[in-house]
Formats: C-alpha cells, sequence, structure tokens
C-alpha cells in the first residue's frame, strides 16, 4: 500500500514556493518541475483543526472549501488573527501596502513588518509599494482610511486574479502605474495616524518571481479535488497559492488551498481526472491525459 501523505499547504521561502508536508518534509517547487500525485480512494477530506490543535471532531469538510477547517475551527483561527483585531496590544510593528493584482485591481493590507514580503506573495501581488510603518492599530486605521476615502478594497477575488495574469502589461513601469498614482493620492490624504510613518514609493514586481513572463495562458482551473482523481502536469508559473501545470489540453491551474485535508498518494502514470472548470473570462477546460511522479 502506498504511503499517505498529508500537505499543509503552500508557503514562500526565499528561494521560491514550496509545499509543506504534515511531520516538517518539504517539496521544493521549481519550475520545469513535474507536479504529480492522487487522492487516496475512498477517503474524505477532514478538518486540519486551528492555532495547531487537531479538530475535536474531526469534521468533514467540502472538497472545494479553501479553508479546510469546520465552521468551529474556522472561527477559533480567526479569532487570533490580525484581522479580527483581537491584537490591540500587540506590540509588534506593521506595514501597510499597496498590491496591484491587474489592470484596475489595486487592494490595501497590512502585514507583519517581521514577515517582509511573504504576505505579498502568499496573496499573488503581481506589483507592490509599502506604505507605512506602525503600530498594529495605527496600520488598522490607515487601512480603513484608504478603504473609505479612496475606495480601495481590502479584498479581490482569486478568480479576478487569475482571469487578468495571462495579459499583464509587458514592462515594470506599466505595472508600476497604476499603484504610483494611487500611493500619491494616499500619502496626501488627511487623518493618517501620527505613530504611521509614510514611506516613499518603492515597487516591487513579481512577474519574474512567479513566472508569469512568456508564460502560457492558463485555460481552465481545477473545482475541487475528489477521492481517486489524480492531478499531473509540468510546472510553468506559481503566483500566491496558485500552481500553473501544463498539461495535454492546456495549462490547468490548481488552488493548493484544496490540498489539505486530503490524503495523498503517488500519481503513478494516471490520468488527469479530477474537476476542471473554464478559467473566468476564457473559453474551454483544458484537462488532459498525464503521467509522472510528484
Amino acid at each position: 500500500m502506498a504511503q499517505v501523505w498529508r500537505c499543509s499547504g503552500l508557503r514562500w521561502s526565499a528561494s521560491g514556493p514550496v509545499l509543506v508536508w504534515d511531520g516538517g518534509r518539504h517539496s521544493a517547487l521549481t519550475r520545469g518541475r513535474r507536479v504529480a500525485f492522487a487522492v487516496a480512494e475512498g477517503g474524505v477530506r477532514t478538518c486540519v483543526g486551528a492555532r495547531g490543535h487537531a479538530c475535536p471532531l474531526g469534521a468533514v469538510v467540502p472538497g472545494r472549501g479553501t479553508g479546510a477547517r469546520c465552521e468551529e475551527c474556522a472561527r477559533l483561527d480567526r479569532a487570533h488573527s490580525v484581522a479580527a483585531d483581537t491584537l490591540a496590544d500587540d506590540p509588534r510593528p506593521y506595514r501597510v501596502y499597496l498590491a496591484w493584482f491587474g489592470p484596475g485591481m489595486v487592494k490595501v493590507g497590512i502585514t507583519g513588518a517581521a514577515r517582509g514580503p511573504a504576505r505579498l506573495l502568499e496573496q499573488g501581488a503581481v506589483c507592490f509599494s509599502w506604505l507605512g510603518t506602525g503600530p498594529l492599530m495605527a496600520a488598522r486605521r490607515t487601512e480603513e482610511l484608504l478603504r473609505a476615502a479612496l475606495r480601495v478594497p481590502d479584498r479581490i477575488p482569486y478568480a479576478d486574479k487569475r482571469a487578468v495574469r495571462a495579459a499583464l502589461p509587458g514592462t515594470e513601469a506599466e505595472r508600476a502605474a497604476e499603484l504610483a498614482e494611487l500611493h500619491a493620492r494616499a500619502v496626501a490624504l488627511a487623518g493618517w495616524p501620527e505613530s504611521l510613518d509614510r514611506e516613499a514609493f518603492r515597487p516591487v514586481d513579481h512577474v519574474g518571481v512567479f513566472g508569469l513572463a512568456g508564460a502560457p495562458a492558463a485555460s481552465g482551473e481545477v473545482d475541487e479535488l475528489v477521492p481517486g482523481g489524480a492531478v499531473s502536469g509540468e510546472l510553468v508559473a506559481a503566483a500566491g497559492p496558485d500552481l500553473h501545470l501544463a498539461t495535454a489540453g492546456g495549462v490547468v491551474v490548481l488552488d493548493t488551498r484544496f490540498l489539505p485535508g486530503w490524503g495523498l498518494v503517488p500519481a503513478e502514470g494516471r490520468e488527469f481526472d479530477v474537476p476542471v472548470k473554464a478559467l473566468k473570462g476564457v473559453r474551454g477546460e483544458g484537462a488532459g491525459v498525464q503521467d509522472g511522479l510528484f
């Protein structure tokens, strides 16, 4: 019987994206590598728990969910997050940023200063710039100021991010232009918290890091993983949690947030046979027959 592995998700390191497995094993995701695995036959997707603790119910969670947590564990996990505003006395510095994902897609957000650009890589930000640094609540008030005064959202759906990756402007200057204009408007606003230090516009471009320059356009995305299903393809790009896999029928995007909670085994040359849907704004599904091992 093949050994069953459980994936904790994708993480971005200084050298690029890696898949993290329960037990501490890591798999580097270098471009050109074949990514292949199958979901264990007869298995179910179970809740991954919260805050380092197993789910007390061992709850079954939906295959399409990107959080892999039951309602109770999701509530517990969010209750201790920065987004929940429950860490008002956190003494660590935080940074406010503007992130660009494509034309007309700019969001504002905050991240711990110690994390550097990891949060931006995790979100699949094509380009970003810091806005300021300061205490958590000052960063949060600045984020809210931009949302209210400039109508900048704090969330952009992943389906929208995927839909524009094949049609990004060709130069870094073009990709940074919209950010530059919004950054100037943001730092000119009245009402910034005094404890937040504003930062000059210095765009950081991730097209090269993600491997999107010259990469073939994706035509489909994995809709969900299912027991007995298999995924296989050559990695051509990776952005945020998404792996762009070249298959016999075209490039298919796999959201790695679908992996946690499943038992995974080697694909052993099986066909690509998980549900695939057309990428938003793209006709055709682009699934094909695959082989290889991950």
